[in-house]
């Protein structure tokens, strides 16, 4: 028996396997919403094949080789064997159709995130390290439709054409990050997340905030954003804990 027969989906093996390892985390960390979410990342130059996780698969068992391989420009995808989630597909497919430099997409219902797109203002003030790294990068949808089919995926692509917004919060949905790479990707979800349950936090103490200047919030955010290989070590640290754990999620 050869490797591929052990081993199917070898093609964009290391793709696979980061993309499994921010599965496990992201339900380690209850980011998840049951066998709901998804994670998409291209493998080809215009950004239209893409890995995205199996239908209804919960984000705690996907493995590297579960991952399907599906082409954004495919009218019958959803017609063949394995297809994957229908909201998934309008979603990442369009975003992976209409916004190239989108190499990465990670959609969530995660608590914090969700509790603020739920809000009349949705907006997230500077107040603090991981809320500033957001400030002037993120746009709010505010035209929820219902499932994000084909006409909602398309409208929020839409929203994310200027490459300094990376992360879409969602109105009565959730949140969506995009990035050129999964580490990238993860890194700016599970701060993005931080940041939301910061801000949350301190509304509910009902005192007044401590917001930064627009000077010191947005020094604060290029400064994340150039501060070397943070997203790599925690991608790195993430897999090597699973590792000791001899998890399956590379396989």
């Amino acid at each position: 028996m050869s490797v591929t027969d052990l081993r199917p989906n070898l093609d964009y093996w290391q793709e696979r396997v980061d993309m499994a390892a921010a599965f496990r985390w992201t339900a380690r960390l209850n980011l998840h919403e049951g066998v709901a979410n998804h994670f998409s990342l291209s493998v080809n130059d215009d950004g239209t094949k893409f890995l995205m996780n199996p239908n209804q698969v919960h984000f705690s068992r996907i493995k590297a080789s579960d991952l399907l391989l599906l082409d954004a420009n495919d009218p019958d995808v959803l017609s063949k064997p394995g297809a994957p989630d229908p909201t998934a597909w309008g979603l990442h497919g369009s975003i992976h159709r209409y916004c190239g430099h989108a190499r990465c997409a990670m959609h969530v219902h995660s608590i914090h995130a969700t509790v603020l797109a739920s809000l009349a203002d949705s907006r997230m003030p500077p107040i603090d390290q991981n809320t500033a790294t957001f400030y002037n990068r993120h746009v709010i949808d505010e035209e929820f439709g219902g499932l994000a089919f084909e006409s909602e995926g398309k409208r929020c692509a839409a929203m994310l054409t200027d490459p300094k917004v990376k992360t879409m919060i969602m109105g009565n949905h959730g949140v969506m990050v995009i990035g050129d790479t999964v580490a990238e990707t993860f890194n700016r979800l599970y701060y993005f997340e931080r940041a939301a349950e910061t801000y949350i936090r301190a509304l509910q103490t009902g005192q007044p905030l401590r917001v930064l200047s627009d000077e010191i919030a947005e020094k604060t955010a290029q400064e994340l954003e150039d501060y070397p290989e943070q997203d790599v070590r925690h991608l790195a640290e993430l897999k090597a804990i699973l590792d000791d754990e001899q998890s399956n999620y590379a396989s």
